[in-house]
Parts: C-alpha cells; sequence; structure tokens
C-alpha cells in the first residue's frame, strides 16, 4: 500500500485506509485545503544537490512589479513577527515600486500556468536544494510556504481554465493575507492550510474585473 502527501498542506492519503489511489474519482479533493488530485505526490523521489539541477535565470535586474511583490511579501513576514513599523515601511515602499510598474503585457491563464510550471519545474527545486545544503532554516520555511501557495495557484488556475466562471458561481474566494493561500469555498478555513493562521486573517475577494 501507498501513501499519497498534498502538497499544499501535507494531508497525508493512505491506501491502506482508504482504498487505491487511482479509484479515486478525477474530481476528489483534498479534504483539508480543497486541492485537486494532481497536487498530490508519491513521497518516494531522493532529494538531488543544488550543482545536478538546473539553476534558474536570475542575471535580470528585477522589475518594479516583482520588487513591489518582494516588499509586499516582507510586510506580511513583519505583521505575522508583530513587527508592526518594518511592516508599515514595508508596505510603503511596496506602494512605490507599484506606483512604477509597467503594465502587464500578458496575463492569460496559459501564460500565468508555464510562468508557474517554470517555477515549480526549475525555481523551487533548485532553491529548496541550496536552502538544504547551507542550511537556512529561515530559507527553508519560506521555500516551503511559498511553493505550496504556488501549487495551490497551479490547480485554481487548471482548474478555471476548464471550468471558466462556473467554477465561481455560488461560492466564495478568500485569500490568506499572511502567505497569500487561496481557497475556493462559502467561508475561510479555520487555518490556514500553509502559514496555520487563524480565519480572520483571510480577506474575501469581492468581485472581478
Amino acid at each position: 500500500m501507498k501513501q499519497y502527501v498534498c502538497s499544499i498542506c501535507g494531508y497525508i492519503y493512505d491506501e491502506a485506509a482508504g482504498g487505491r489511489w487511482e479509484d479515486l474519482p478525477v474530481d476528489w479533493k483534498c479534504p483539508l485545503c480543497g486541492a485537486d488530485k494532481q497536487q498530490f505526490r508519491e513521497n518516494t523521489a531522493q532529494a538531488k544537490p543544488a550543482a545536478a539541477l538546473d539553476k534558474p535565470h536570475v542575471e535580470n535586474e528585477l522589475s518594479a512589479m516583482e520588487m513591489s511583490i518582494i516588499c509586499s511579501n516582507l510586510a506580511r513576514g513583519c505583521e505575522k513577527q508583530y513587527l508592526s513599523q518594518q511592516a508599515e515601511d514595508f508596505r510603503k515602499l511596496a506602494e512605490f515600486f507599484r506606483s512604477k510598474a509597467e503594465p502587464v503585457q500578458e496575463a492569460s491563464t496559459a501564460k500565468l500556468l508555464e510562468l508557474i510550471e517554470n517555477d515549480l519545474s526549475v525555481g523551487y527545486p533548485y532553491g529548496n536544494a541550496v536552502s538544504a545544503e547551507k542550511p537556512d532554516r529561515g530559507a527553508l520555511r519560506c521555500q516551503v510556504w511559498s511553493e505550496k501557495v504556488t501549487r495551490m495557484l497551479q490547480s485554481l488556475l487548471t482548474r478555471y481554465k476548464t471550468e471558466g466562471e462556473k467554477m465561481l458561481e455560488n461560492t466564495g474566494v478568500w485569500v490568506c493575507t499572511v502567505c497569500g493561500f487561496v481557497y475556493v469555498g462559502n467561508a475561510a478555513p479555520d487555518l490556514c492550510p500553509v502559514c496555520k493562521v487563524p480565519s480572520r486573517k483571510f480577506e474575501k475577494v469581492e468581485g472581478r474585473a
């Protein structure tokens, strides 16, 4: 019997208790975070050293939007550590860089999925390997959090590509203000499956452009 682990929240599906993985319906969802079957992995692969992996292209200067996103994430991290002044400073920096950002040229679902797939296949494996070799606990935690959120976004975008607006009918979209985890459901989860903050840290996304 095999076990399959949700790459979003860490939930373990044990075939010994629930039956064969292949027999689960294609629309089966993780009971904790709602991720679909493709986000589960059989935990058998051995970690590779960074030298054996493709290195992400990181030589280009970061764009204003990328800087804005980084500062926004740092603000949320400071908020979680109760560093209110530092959080406010990073928020101001995020707003400054956002004001300098150029409009996105292509924001289709297909393009977003392409960028996410590159992050998951190249960026995260390399980042995880480097963080583990140092080792750097903070970097490892950052990698774990962000990879889980990215996999959930991939799951939601893949589903949206198939179902379209029907996916969002009679339900809500909730975003964790600390780690960025996105949840589709009638109410926010009691605890964020990624960073474990309570439901009050979730914001409901109202309306869509």
